[in-house]
Order: C-alpha cells, then structure tokens, then sequence
C-alpha cells in the first residue's frame, strides 16, 4: 500500500508536521501596559465590567466609542462656527474612552473573548475614529491641514509598527514612554479648555493646536524611529544567522 503524503511527513519529520498542523492556531499576543495612569484605569474598568448589565456586550462598547469618537471630530468641525463645541468634543473623548477601553475588559471579565475578531476590529476602528477626528480638527480652523494631516501620518505609521511587532514578537504594546491612550485623551481634552480662552500663544503669532500638534509629530515620530530601531535589533539578535 502506498504511503500517504501525510504519513511520509510525520516520518520524515514529525516536528515539523506537527509545526504546520498548528498553524492556523491563533496565539493571543501578551498586553504591554506601563502608561502612568494604567493601574487605576484596569482597577477602574474591571470594578465598571463587573456592574455592567447583562444586556451590554462588549460589541455596543465598541460601537459606543467608535460613535463617539466621530462624534468629537464632527464636534471639532463644528467648533469653527461656534468654540463651545469644543466642550462637546470633551464629553465625547469620555464616551471613546469608555467604549474603547471597556470593552475587552468586559470580554475578559466574562470569559467571553475573541482574540482575533477583537483585535482586528478594534483598531480597524481606531483607525476611521483617528481619521475622523483629525480631519475635524483640520476643519477647525484651530489647526492647519498639514500639520494634522502630519499628525494622522505619525499616527498610523506608530500603529504599524505596533501592529508589525505585535506579529513578530507576540507582544501588544499599548503604552510608549508611559504614555498610552488615555493619557493623550486627558492632554487632548486639557488642550480643548485652554483653547476656549487662549487659540493664540507666542504674543497671538502661532495657535496653540499647530504648536501642540507639532510637538506631538515630533514626539511621535521619535517614539517610532525609537521602537523600530529596539524591535529590529531585537529581531536581529533573536534570528541571527549561524
């Protein structure tokens, strides 16, 4: 009887078969979370999880922050006729961070996770939600399109790079130098009061959102050049050639 291409496999090297058997296997990254507010905040949303109604699942959390989210930059937008939507746009960063942080805590708590569907569509999500919110802010008129337009741009090529190390190292990184989500949501909205009263700064030459949003690109992009280079010589070392 002829050998079957399975059994030939296992033979020649079952280590390897076995290998290629479990590569459909998805393995849940390990979450990285050192940003100054986090202990607090995880204490804060299991005690929330743990009192949230049965009949809220973690997908209306992620639709509530995604909602919201489009919200604030519709809200920004808006703010250009009249600055008081600027207090709107606080409200709705409360409404994102409750959704967006929420709701994997809820699935956790419940034992009801899905690693994959989770993990893709929470920040596919983040991704419209930070192009909405930009594009308003460019809107504004408290912002000039280039620099949130370069505000975007370091934002996405920050998530690449988590993302791409998420893959390679099996590790999800949510904070960079102590400084997670929730932290720029609190600068954010800090930035929306002081904007109600001072647009200007520097004697009224330069608004406070282009400095702002020029410090964050440069901070940006040297967490990224910084993260990439830790994550390549990290990959360097572990796969070095013999």
């Amino acid at each position: 009887m002829a050998t079957s291409l399975i059994e030939f496999c296992e033979q020649a090297n079952p280590a390897l078969l076995s290998e290629a058997r479990n590569m459909h296997q998805f393995r849940n990254a390990s979450r990285i979370q050192q940003s100054l507010s986090a202990n607090i905040e995880k204490r804060v949303l299991v005690w929330m999880a743990e009192h949230t109604p049965v009949w809220i699942g973690p997908d209306h959390l992620t639709i509530l922050g995604f909602a919201a989210q489009m919200m604030a930059g519709a809200s920004y937008a808006l703010a250009r006729w009249n600055r008081f939507w600027l207090v709107a746009v606080i409200a709705f960063l409360a409404l994102n961070w409750l959704g967006d942080s929420l709701d994997g805590t809820l699935a956790r708590v419940r034992q009801r996770q899905r690693p994959r569907y989770g993990f893709y569509v929470d920040h596919m999500v983040d991704s419209f939600g930070a192009l909405a919110l930009v594009s308003g802010l460019a809107i504004s008129g408290y912002m000039h399109p280039y620099i949130a337009m370069g505000l975007l741009t370091a934002f996405l090529l920050l998530s690449i790079q988590s993302y791409l190390a998420t893959y390679t190292l099996g590790e999800f990184r949510l904070s960079f130098l102590c400084f997670g989500p929730t932290e720029m949501r609190m600068l954010l909205a800090i930035g929306n009061l002081v904007l109600l009263f001072h647009p200007m700064v520097f004697g009224g030459r330069y608004r406070l959102f282009d400095v702002g949003g020029t410090i964050a690109i440069a901070v940006m992009t040297f967490i990224l050049l910084l993260a990439a280079t830790r994550t390549t010589c990290r990959l360097y070392r572990e796969e070095r050639l013999r």
